[in-house]
Formats: C-alpha cells, structure tokens, sequence
C-alpha cells in the first residue's frame, strides 16, 4: 500500500462511518478530493478497526457538532415563534406545582375551568393563552388540562387551565370540575345559537353549585367570562352582542372572538386576571415566553439557594409545564372537602 493510500484510508473510514452512524449523505460532507478518488476496495469493505483512537475522537467532536447545531435550530425556529423549547432529555422528570413546593402563596394559584359546547373554539383559545399558533384541523378534545407559570416583579403566579368537555354528558364529573374552579371560561360560537343556551345553562349551574358548596342564601356573582367565539364569522352570525346582554345582564363580564385572528382575546385574558386577582401581566402579549427548566432556575435563585444569572424581576415570563395533568378526582375532592374535614362531622361533597 502506498503513502496515499494509507492516508486516504482511515479518513474514508471515518466518512463512513458518519454516514452509518448519523444518516448524512456522505456527498455533503466529503472533501472534493475525496469524492473525486475511487477506492472500490475500502468502501465495499469499511471497517471500525481501520480507524483510529484519533479518527474515532473527530467522530465524537463531529457528532457533537451536529448535534449542537441540531439544538440552535430547533431554538432558532421557536424563538421566531414566541415559543422557547428544550429537548426532552432535559425536561424535569414530574410536575412542577408551586404551592406544592412552597414557592408562592396559595393567592397566586388559580383554576380556569373553561366549559362550552362542541366546537367553539375552547382548545384554539386555551392555545393562544399558552403561546401557541391556531389550529386549523379541528379534533374533538377528550379532556385537556394545562399550566402556566408566570413570575412577574418578583412573585411567582401559576394558572391551571382544565378544559372539561368530556364532562358534557357526566353531570358529577363536571360538577366536581366546576367546584374545584376558581374563575370560569364559558365559550359559545356566535354561528350557533344552541351552544349560546348552553352557555346560559352552564352559568346557572356554575352559580347554584357556588352556592351550595359556600352555604350562601342568595346566589353570589360568578368570576365568569362569557365568550362569543369565531365573531371573524360575521356573515354567519346568529346570536347578537345585545341579546347576550339582555339575557346574561350587563354585569357579566362578555366579549367577542377570534381564536382564528386574535381579536378579543386580550380584553378577555386581562379579565380572567382580574377575576382571580392575579396580575395583568399574565396576558400573553405582555411577558416572555421561557422554558420550564429556565423558570424553575429562575425561582430557586429568587429564593436564594441559587444566584438567579437568566433575568431581572422586572422582566415578567412564563412557561408552559409540558408535563401537567389533571389531579386525581381523589386530590379534587380533597380540595373541595378541606373545609370540612377539619369539622368532627365531614360533610357530604354535593357533587350529584
């Protein structure tokens, strides 16, 4: 074998195994040189044992390389859209629960409950909330159940999102949901005026469960919002601003949608704040978007078992927790029963 050949030998073996090893073509990373020699004999015959403890470490740093610049594009794409992701090896292995770990105050943690109809819209402004795009495809949702954590001037806030339409035809189930609720989320779609009844009937089951849980003699006012989703629709519509005030009232507090375009949204948003006492900076479009490992760093540093090195106090963000779940019903009832286990006598949860 002569000089050349030994020297083309462990770099082709090295390209091979780059292709083997990560699925790049081998016609974008060889050298012109390379691609211009034919050596029949090696290719049909790479082997590992012909490369070297220094071939195989340029492997390695190359692999890396790859896989760094895999990781900026990935970051590259979802700070373009308001949306900050990490890889899932790195995601925190359970839940993050703030009040579970004592790093806010009961106050800040608040429960949407969003109910409506079928296809109003509810998951596509459960999205806009958490910073994510519109969906156009429509599937039914089954249940779902999100959390945002928001740290704005200095305090640490979590909102819990439970979207309860598989309850629809469970008057239990959703009535257990709608006790565990602290603020309220009905949507309708002003093309249907059956999903607007429903509404109407929700917000009456709302206020007389409300009632009965806090032993109140006369119905008290509900955190609620109403929302008259797809109002993009207007060609379509069926249900009028005016007759949703004559029938709800002009205290309740109403607004008109697009999950599709956007509009309406941040009037409601900053309501639903306002209901649970929580911080106007909670609307998306007035905090960053972090990931969870970020926030996590961030609020072990505001506690001091860390320096926080990410960002002042007076930058409010959030972060989506990609591992939220609903409670159990177990935990919820708890919840709805922790008054009264204190008592001798526990009262009955009325949930039926």
């Amino acid at each position: 074998m002569n000089t050349t050949e030994k020297f083309y030998l462990p770099v082709d073996g090295i390209l091979e195994m780059f292709n083997s090893l990560t699925g790049h073509h081998q016609s974008h990373i060889m050298h012109p040189v390379l691609q211009s020699t034919v050596l029949a004999p090696v290719l049909q015959h790479p082997k590992v044992s012909n490369i070297s403890k220094t071939g195989m470490g340029i492997i390695k740093t190359v692999q890396g390389r790859w896989s760094q610049q895999d990781k900026r594009v990935v970051t590259s794409r979802s700070s373009s859209s308001g949306n900050e992701q990490v890889s899932t090896d790195r995601l925190p292995k359970t839940s993050v629960d703030l009040l579970e770990l004592g790093l806010t105050k009961h106050r800040n943690c608040q429960r949407i409950v969003v109910l409506g109809a079928p296809k109003v819209g509810k998951t596509n402004i459960l999205r806009r909330f958490l910073g994510k795009e519109f969906e156009e495809h429509y599937e039914p949702t089954t249940e779902d159940f999100h959390r945002k954590l928001f740290h704005i001037g200095g305090e640490a806030y979590q909102i819990d999102l439970l979207d309860a339409s598989s309850e629809r035809d469970f008057p239990a189930k959703r009535r257990l949901s709608i006790l565990t609720g602290d603020i309220f989320l009905l949507v309708f779609s002003l093309d249907d005026r059956d999903s607007f009844r429903e509404v109407c009937e929700l917000l009456d089951e709302i206020t007389t469960a409300k009632a009965k849980l806090l032993k109140l003699k006369n119905p008290a006012r509900v955190p609620a919002v109403i929302c008259g989703n797809k109002v993009d629709l207007e060609a379509e519509r069926a249900v009028s601003r005016s007759e949703v005030e004559e029938v709800l009232g002009e205290d309740v507090s109403f607004f008109e949608t697009s999950a599709k375009d956007g509009s309406g949204l941040e009037g409601m948003f900053s309501t639903l704040a306002a209901l649970g006492g929580l911080p106007g900076e909670t609307s998306p479009s007035r905090h960053e978007i972090i990931s969870i490992l970020t926030y996590q760093s961030l609020c072990i540093g505001q506690r001091g078992r860390r320096g926080s090195r990410t960002r002042g106090l007076g930058a409010p963000c959030a972060a989506v927790d990609p591992l939220a779940r609903r409670p159990s019903f177990t935990s919820d009832l708890r919840m709805v029963l922790g008054s009264s286990t204190k008592q001798k006598k526990p009262e009955k949860c009325q949930i039926q």
